[in-house]
């Protein structure tokens, strides 16, 4: 017997009875088994290096459904697609899994300190992307699945997949409730965790209860989002929203470049000042370095190939490296130097590139430095001619 059912003792679920119309119901039996083995694949997740586990059923998601297309009817989207791409979809379990009767959510933390900054020109990275977290909870969430094969059951892991809302899963599993940042609070532990599920055609029984919201009247996420994206509680505009626009393709919006400041992916803020996460985080323990800074003259002097090497993991529009450097130069000139040589030497260098984006983006970089004595007069393409008629102020 395996070591995993030496420790738990798995528990068979009972075979169903007949109701009088002839279709197979649960017994009493059943349904007690059905929870004590959900509770010991629970463990089996907490085991495996899972911080929070739940169970809920399969059903449709009808609340993030509404949710999804009535946000997507008001552009709030901002032509994002991950689950706005297909809300009847990425709401029905059933779309991943036809059999699908359970899901079982895994959280795990993400919750690191701050490393010091580089003394280089150095560009912030969001939480969530300083380790490979997705694939530290992939591993426990295959666990699962894993012990559910080898009882018969059919299991599909999901995590980091626009298959299924993964917020609305695990509120639904009892893990947390939605900040007003629109993030789901672990009961007791705050917002930084990645979400994944396990979707099965096991008939567990859902363990958990609904957890009621823990924010009160605080609203510091609302006032600290350095853009005002939060528009409502648990309403975010991704029109606004930094995190978004780092990873939309074409001209990143001129009224948000400053704001901008050196995040070249992800955005923290609203979770920085959140109370329940910054006092009752589980700090991350899995020993792997993180990268929290990245160097911005290494993103515009390195080739596609090692930058999407070096990024493997991100989310990169078209894997297009473009949209990088397009983040890079932005950040430069927020915080370079405009009387280092360098600095100079890799404005002039991107105000004659081929690309007419990343033209136009270091034309506004160069010209929030001061340097405007290396802009061209004028530009063939309506793109850079734009970014030269209409120079932001210099820094």
């Amino acid at each position: 017997m395996p070591e995993w059912c030496l420790r738990f003792g798995i528990v068979q679920l009972a075979k169903k009875t007949a109701n009088r119309s002839g279709q197979a119901e649960p017994s009493k039996g059943a349904a007690i088994s059905s929870v004590r083995y959900g509770e010991q694949l629970i463990a089996l997740g907490i085991d495996s290096g899972l911080h929070r586990v739940g169970i809920t059923s399969a059903k449709v998601l009808q609340r993030a459904r509404m949710a999804l297309t009535e946000r997507k009817s008001l552009g709030l989207h901002n032509e994002m697609q991950f689950t706005y791409r297909n809300p009847a979809r990425s709401t029905d379990p059933t779309s991943t899994m036809a059999s699908a009767r359970s899901i079982i959510v895994g959280a795990r933390s993400y919750a690191t300190e701050m490393p010091p900054s580089p003394n280089e020109v150095s560009a912030r990275v969001a939480r969530y992307m300083w380790v490979d977290y997705y694939e530290l909870l992939k591993q426990g969430l295959q666990k699962i699945a894993v012990q559910l094969k080898d009882d018969g059951w059919r299991a599909i892991v999901l995590a980091d997949d626009n298959s299924i809302v993964d917020r609305e899963v695990a509120y639904q599993a009892g893990l947390g409730w939605y900040g007003k940042n629109a993030n789901l609070l672990i009961e007791g532990a705050g917002s930084y965790f990645v979400l994944g599920s396990v979707i099965t055609d096991a008939p567990l029984g859902p363990i958990a209860t609904l957890v009621e919201d823990g924010c009160g009247s605080c609203r510091r996420c609302l006032d600290n989002c350095p853009t005002q994206a939060i528009i409502a509680p648990g309403v975010v505009d991704a029109r606004k929203c930094l995190a978004w626009l780092l990873q939309k393709p074409g001209i990143f919006d001129h009224a948000y470049r400053v704001a901008l400041g050196d995040r070249l992916y992800g955005c923290d803020d609203c979770q920085e000042v959140c109370p329940p996460t910054v006092r009752r985080a589980i700090v991350d323990n899995s020993g792997v370095k993180p990268r929290a800074w990245v160097d911005v003259m290494s993103i515009l002097t390195s080739d596609d190939q090692t930058l999407l090497a070096n990024f493997k993991s991100w989310y990169i529009s078209d894997r297009d490296p473009k949209w990088l450097r397009r983040n890079a130069l932005i950040i430069l000139g927020n915080i370079g130097d405009s009387t280092d040589g360098a600095t100079q030497n890799i404005l002039k260098r991107y105000l004659v590139d081929s690309d007419s984006v990343l033209r136009a983006h270091a034309v506004w970089a160069a010209a929030r430095l001061g340097l405007n004595e290396f802009l061209p007069p004028s530009d063939s393409d309506p793109i850079v001619q734009a970014e030269l008629d209409s120079l932001p102020s210099v820094r």
